[in-house]
């Protein structure tokens, strides 16, 4: 894992973009320990590579791969969608982004996609073609895209009694929109949890994916400050937290479409997370 300054400063930076709340005062939150393998059921089916659980089967938490394995690199999407932004979707605001979907295709990068609960239910033509096209893992990005912790930018708090609710919802929305393999990895919204976070959602039988990278693109308009971002940031093993919504996000096809064959050029290999996670060698 990275440093804790270093999470509360990537964190900081993502959170207040995604609830478009400037500043607020980060959250410290707590960091698991590693610890032996734990069983656990997983909400994919078996042999897909998850983390070994923490002290007390705390919900284990993954940032990065491998830093001497080869230069593999895994872009992730955050498909970001709230509960309450319904009208907005009716009155014609785009939260999906079709085109960087069609980017990555067409540069053959596979990609995991962490997706809201309300997000699949939007659109669940494109969840569903997600689902079933091997260049893709869809993940859970909880239903609401609302907090699991107290001062998180801004963003309204699930309740810790309902924060393991979020995660299967999630599921189950993804399941009904024709996801047939929802991968057991679990993105905080605004990136912000605690170790009672951890134990809430311990019972999903997830791991939690953060990120190394912060792109930079939410709410950009200058693709190519993304791109620079992107560039010096990324190591051997990085994950790349980008965004799949073209209202918060508009520049990420253009930044993909820059990134990808720059990567390629230093010698990067596109994987996605459950890879580096294979790659880390800690399963359940």
């Amino acid at each position: 894992m990275i440093a804790l300054a270093r999470r509360i400063t990537a964190v900081c930076a993502l959170g207040a973009a995604l609830a478009a709340c400037g500043t607020a005062d980060p959250a410290k939150p707590a960091r698991p320990a590693h610890a032996e393998p734990h069983a656990s059921v997983s909400p994919s089916p078996a042999g897909t590579p998850t983390m070994a659980a923490g002290p007390g089967g705390l919900t284990p938490v993954f940032e990065h791969g491998p830093r001497d394995r080869g230069k593999t690199v895994a872009l992730t999407f955050d498909a970001d969608m709230t509960a309450d932004e319904g009208p907005r979707a009716a009155a014609g605001e785009r939260f999906d982004n079709p085109g960087l979907i069609s980017a990555l295709r067409t540069l053959k990068v596979p990609a995991t996609v962490f997706m809201t609960g309300r997000w699949a239910e939007e659109y669940p033509d494109q969840a569903r073609a997600l689902g079933h096209d091997a260049q893709f893992d869809v993940a859970n990005h909880s239903y609401s895209h609302h907090a699991f912790t107290g001062d998180c930018y801004g963003l309204p708090t699930v309740a810790p009694d309902a924060e393991l609710g979020e995660v299967q919802r999630t599921y189950a929305a993804l399941r009904k929109a024709g996801v047939p393999n929802p991968m057991p990895y679990f993105r905080f919204p605004g990136g912000c949890y605690d170790r009672d976070a951890l134990r809430a959602v311990s019972g999903a039988g997830v791991t939690a994916v953060q990120w190394d990278v912060i792109s930079g693109d939410a709410f950009a308009t200058d693709a190519d400050a993304v791109v620079r971002q992107v560039l010096d940031g990324v190591k051997p093993g990085s994950v790349v937290v980008m965004h799949c919504t073209r209202s918060a996000a508009p520049t990420t096809e253009k930044v993909v479409r820059a990134v990808v064959p720059e990567l390629r050029r230093q010698g990067y290999r596109f994987v996605k997370v459950s890879e580096l996670i294979r790659e880390s060698g800690t399963r359940r």
